[in-house]
């Protein structure tokens, strides 16, 4: 499995290969702007040089996008809305500029709306954006959330629902986060629990729909509805829970990757420790 993690675009959007490469990485996941801000630099001829370039020195890694956080296309406000509807056809845009073939997004907050009119106003975003963006050759990815809030996508249901109102569900696919699935209330630190969890996820909206993975741990217990990421085998999810996600076959080529602590060289903790877990076996001891 190519692992990898989010790297930051300091600097220039390349200078996040050699960050990743000096981490250990096999993948990458970047934000193409500001996270915290609606507006974005423009990318320019040398940007998009120097990134392409950049990526040609590691042809073989998946690249994944994420979009910005201020974005919420399940908003009822409808200033908001339109706004939240622009930016994110700009996200689709500069990941086709950069050819990155996955965006990822939180499906948004319905902010007291409720959850149907929610995922009406994302799907209705969707349709949008699809339609301007018609050329675009960007897979759109729903991102499991852990429902804070009014957040959409803490339940497995959220996610196949939007899918059966958008016109072009083929565009579309899912990232599932670890620390969100377990904070949303799935269970799947033990072997049971994993198959049980994979069973209800390929039921409601199809393991062929996954495209990818965010590994986190969780620092809330299972069912918090709390966001908040911990190193791999350092929260609430554990070791157990990694070993069996990173063991299992039907995901072996789909890139995972780390948005845990950045502190000292956290990722290259974790990125041995997952690459020591793929090679622990159901039933097997883990070495120390």
């Amino acid at each position: 499995m190519p692992f990898g993690a989010h790297m930051s675009i300091a600097g220039g959007m390349h200078h996040a290969f050699e960050e990743a490469k000096a981490a250990g990485c096999e993948a990458l996941q970047v934000f193409t702007k500001s996270s915290n801000q609606w507006k974005a630099k423009t990318l320019g001829e040398e940007d998009l040089s120097l990134w392409h370039a950049a990526w040609a020195r590691h042809p073989e890694w998946p690249v994944i996008a994420h979009d910005s956080y201020l974005i919420n296309l399940a908003s009822p406000d409808e200033a908001l809305w339109r706004k939240s509807i622009d930016a994110f056809h700009h996200e689709v845009e500069r990941c086709d500029l950069l050819r990155i073939p996955f965006l990822v997004m939180h499906p948004g907050a319905h902010m007291g709306a409720g959850e149907e009119a929610g995922m009406d106003r994302v799907a209705l975003a969707f349709d949008e954006v699809c339609s301007r963006a018609r050329a675009s050759r960007t897979t759109i990815l729903l991102e499991t959330t852990a429902g804070q809030g009014t957040s959409l996508g803490w339940r497995f249901e959220h996610l196949r629902d939007i899918l059966e109102r958008v016109r072009e569900p083929d565009r579309f696919g899912v990232c599932f986060d670890t620390c969100h699935v377990f904070a949303g209330g799935y269970d799947f630190r033990t072997w049971m629990g994993y198959d049980a969890v994979m069973a209800e996820f390929d039921r409601i909206v199809g393991i062929g729909r996954l495209r990818c993975f965010h590994l986190n741990d969780s620092r809330r217990e299972l069912g918090s509805r709390v966001d908040r990421h911990e190193n791999i085998g350092k929260g609430h999810l554990g070791r157990e829970a990694f070993r069996l996600l990173v063991n299992d076959r039907r995901f072996r080529d789909l890139p995972m990757v780390l948005e845990t602590p950045k502190e000292g060289e956290m990722d290259k903790v974790n990125l041995r420790l997952l690459r020591r877990l793929a090679g622990v076996r159901r039933g097997a001891k883990e070495r120390s």
